[in-house]
């Protein structure tokens, strides 16, 4: 019975080591061969944005929520025409929001009361030749749109541009890891692994620009519209064996 008794505190105690031995081991900073070191780094390139990307629509009230619909209809089709005769195709012309929503009145201690309604039909144009988006844009006011906003910039093919910021990351990346070597003392040996963390493919995100109707017409000058640059990134993680 003591035997048994010893043989079985014996496991008990073996039992937290083995758990231990089975904790997988973190990102080792020191390893038989070397020492590891991570690196993230961001590669960037510049380029010229050559699609541009603008919403455009009409927005119509009446008291008569079918009135306000066929009048925005009859609009939007001039709107649709319009584009078309500047010469955009079909592939860039795109419904991105059709909508009919109440208006109402509000009075302290009373219900609200609905007062009319308003319609709205939107449509996302890519312009694929930036320099025609601002004369473009003034043909859609004359012909009957009274909401714009954009324009959103992006790059047609954006691949090229992003393996100049892949090659650039890894370049960084390698460039920081030997500073680290030198400063410890030791050299980069090789790359153990590569892993990509995240792009951006230039694309920039639309600003809150609204233009009304009114404020168009009055203005005797074009619209001019006017890509600047974009930054393109990639972002990596390396991992360098140091010796």
């Amino acid at each position: 019975m003591r035997l048994m008794t010893a043989m079985m505190m014996l496991a008990a105690t073996a039992l937290p080591m083995a758990a231990t031995a089975q904790v997988p081991v973190p990102s080792a900073m020191v390893v038989p061969d070397g020492t590891v070191l991570d690196v993230t780094a961001t590669g960037r390139t510049v380029r010229t944005p050559d699609v541009a990307t603008i919403r455009a629509g009409v927005v119509t009230q009446n008291a008569a929520a079918a009135a306000a619909l066929a009048e925005n209809a009859q609009r939007m089709a001039a709107v649709v025409k319009a584009l078309k005769a500047a010469g955009i195709a079909d592939r860039d012309i795109a419904t991105s929001n059709v909508g009919l929503s109440p208006q109402y009145r509000y009075a302290d201690n009373q219900p609200p009361v609905i007062t009319g309604y308003q319609a709205s039909n939107t449509v996302s144009v890519t312009f694929r030749d930036v320099k025609k988006a601002g004369p473009v844009l003034d043909a859609l006011v004359r012909s009957g749109a009274n909401q714009v906003d954009g324009p959103a910039m992006s790059l047609a093919d954006p691949d090229a541009a992003l393996d100049e910021a892949r090659t650039d990351a890894v370049a960084r990346a390698r460039a920081r890891a030997t500073l680290y070597a030198r400063a410890a003392g030791m050299n980069v040996s090789r790359i153990v692994s590569i892993e990509e963390a995240g792009e951006n493919d230039g694309g920039r995100p639309q600003p809150p620009v609204m233009m009304r109707v009114s404020a168009m017409a009055q203005r005797d000058a074009s619209t001019v519209v006017m890509a600047g640059e974009t930054d393109v990134t990639a972002t990596v993680r390396v991992r360098f064996l140091l010796k």
